[in-house]
């Protein structure tokens, strides 16, 4: 969890009256929503996490489909990320490290055949924020430079819900949707018009992780495409080499 609490010479009081003000200020409903995930002690323990699934284009004309899409997600804290999206076309690998960040695609048929660029600022802002999201389990966005905005009360598949804004910059922010009940995540929305919905859940170490994620986004035509990834495997703290996050040559050797 992002905790990054800056410490300064103070008196113990004053150290006691702000961490009381912030814990007044948090929605109760954070709360409940990391003891539906699995609560304190196994979510705090985190620092990364790696998935292995497989990735649909049920929305895409059969001249798009392009069969089984493996995908390989892995997380580190603080800001970490490698996505590799493999299917018979050839490999897209994107990473994340800190503030550099790149993307290679290779095609399937000949290794020769490959492109490497770096990734633009807002894409690494939007990265950044995506690391978050997936490690923070909700809590101390305002540590890491966000902001947390209680929407109040909203109805979504006829559960009563609390939504909340986890503001990461000005274009970036997810809109979370908590049954107020059970503090289970019931729909999360983007500021890019992104809907995303998680169907059941893998247990591992005492955590609760999606096993599906069906995220919908309007494209500019006014039709809807849909993603949906099958988590097959997680494992939290694995062990990862330095080198899965270095760039590589930008010339082959």
């Amino acid at each position: 969890m992002l905790h990054h609490l800056l410490r300064r010479f103070v008196p113990v009081l004053l150290v006691l009256a702000a961490a009381t003000s912030l814990s007044a200020a948090e929605p109760s409903i954070i709360n409940r929503a990391r003891a539906y995930l699995g609560g304190e002690a196994a979510l705090n323990a985190v620092h990364t996490l790696h998935y292995h699934g497989t990735l649909e284009l049920p929305d895409a004309p059969p001249e798009n489909q392009v069969g089984p899409i493996a995908v390989e997600i892995i997380f580190q804290k603080p800001f970490r990320q490698r996505s590799v999206i493999t299917s018979a076309r050839g490999t897209e690998i994107t990473v994340l490290d800190d503030y550099d960040g790149w993307q290679r695609v290779e095609a399937a048929d000949d290794p020769s055949r490959w492109t490497l660029v770096l990734l633009k600022t807002d894409q690494i802002k939007s990265l950044r924020a995506n690391v978050w999201e997936n490690l923070a389990f909700f809590r101390g966005l305002e540590a890491a430079g966000g902001s947390l905005e209680d929407l109040g009360r909203a109805t979504v598949d006829g559960v009563v819900c609390r939504k909340l804004a986890f503001i990461h910059s000005p274009d970036v922010t997810f809109y979370r949707y908590f049954d107020e009940s059970s503090g289970r995540l019931v729909l999360t929305e983007t500021k890019r018009g992104e809907s995303i919905r998680e169907e059941g859940y893998l247990e591992v170490n005492g955590i609760k992780f999606p096993r599906v994620l069906v995220t919908e986004t309007t494209q500019p035509d006014g039709s809807r495409r849909t993603v949906r990834i099958t988590f097959e495997r997680v494992t939290v703290n694995t062990p990862v080499a330095e080198s899965q996050f270095a760039m590589p040559p930008l010339i082959s050797p």
